[in-house]
């Protein structure tokens, strides 16, 4: 059992989207391709991301079905084990396509479960 309210884990994936967001801000894929510390740190927000993502309940992840917790989850699992398999074109299109929709439904959630309490 994690000793982190679920709630910081959702907090903690919203400060990576906005860490990637704000590295890769302005950048073409070439740019982020050839520069190894901003891939380098986009992965390890990434692997975080997915490793607060794998904390959230069961039961809220359950609750919110249009989140992807399990490719998020993948994601990580990619970056952390398979980090020689990663493909960056991938890893592009995901902060292009997926992070931007991921925040609101991620404040959605925080904003229902606390209502809810």
């Amino acid at each position: 059992m994690p000793s982190r309210d679920w709630r910081i884990f959702l907090q903690d994936i919203l400060e990576s989207i906005t860490a990637i967001e704000q590295r890769t801000k302005g950048m073409t894929f070439e740019e982020f391709a050839k520069n190894q510390t901003t891939v380098k740190a986009v992965l390890y927000d990434f692997i975080i991301i997915g490793e607060a993502t794998i904390n959230v309940p069961k039961e809220i992840q359950s609750r919110y079905p249009l989140i992807s917790w399990r490719l998020i989850g993948g994601m990580r699992n990619v970056a952390t084990h398979e980090y020689f398999q990663v493909n960056l074109s991938r890893v592009w299109a995901t902060i292009q396509e997926d992070l931007s929709t991921l925040v609101p439904q991620l404040q959605e959630v925080l904003e229902r479960e606390i209502e809810a309490e």
